[in-house]
């Protein structure tokens, strides 16, 4: 049996580096994730609102095409009307009066028609109008969380510094012939390469340590986690 001591709290301690640390790096890799998110909303908001000015566009153009139509035919009916008194038979005056007629009817179907798309215009150009004002925001919103994260990634940086100057600290204390171990489920688990027993409990895993590792425990031997490979120390 293994006779190297380790202190619970050495191994509490260097959890609680490695968590520090773990959170840090955490920090520091969603900043950018961040910024792309936000960048990826500006640019679907860039495209709603490049869709809604365009439809305004195309609305407006059909029902200037179809005001344009309007003004012919009421320049047809007109020529028509002229010349009704050039007819040289009833049956030729109610020929064209029954054509004025239907004109009549085409273009009044049509004013209907352009005062709908001319209330369509008004609503898309206010559809448009606000998806601008939500591009507006979400430019906004984009440059805010980029300078929050620039500003802060800095500040992460320094602590990352000094929190892995205490850690390497920390390691260059643990005994040589436990060093090693120790070093190489760390770097496999991070973090989780260390957990606390509560009671008879791996906190790590949840699963029941032995009597016999409650025992090494209680001696500040090494000891690991049989279910989840830990190393363990007693939680204060």
């Amino acid at each position: 049996m293994s006779t190297t001591t380790v202190p619970a709290e050495s191994l509490m301690e260097l959890h609680r580096l490695l968590q520090q640390l773990e959170d840090l790096r955490g920090r520091l890799e969603r900043g950018p994730r961040q910024i792309a998110a936000h960048q990826a909303s500006v640019a679907k908001l860039e495209a709603a609102a490049a869709a809604a000015h365009e439809l305004v566009k195309q609305t407006r153009m059909a029902a200037d095409a179809k005001q344009l139509d309007l003004k012919s035919g009421e320049q047809r009916i007109d020529n028509w009307k002229v010349k009704l008194n050039e007819c040289s038979s009833n049956k030729e005056y109610q020929a064209l009066g029954e054509q004025i007629a239907a004109a009549e009817m085409a273009n009044s179907v049509m004013e209907d028609e352009i005062l709908e798309a001319l209330g369509r215009v008004d609503t898309l150009t206010a559809a448009a109008a606000q998806a601008d004002e939500d591009l507006a925001k979400g430019r906004q919103e984009l440059q805010r969380v980029t300078k929050q994260v620039e500003d802060s990634a800095d500040v992460i940086r320094a602590d990352i510094e000094r929190v892995e100057g205490e850690r390497v600290e920390a390691d260059a204390k643990l005994p040589s012939d436990f060093r090693a171990e120790y070093q190489r489920i760390v770097k496999a688990k991070g973090a989780d390469g260390l957990s606390a027993v509560e009671g008879k409990t791996c906190t790590g895993c949840g699963q029941q340590i032995t009597l016999n590792m409650q025992n090494t425990l209680a001696m500040s031997r090494p000891a690991f986690c049989q279910s989840c490979g830990a190393v363990l120390y007693l939680g204060g």
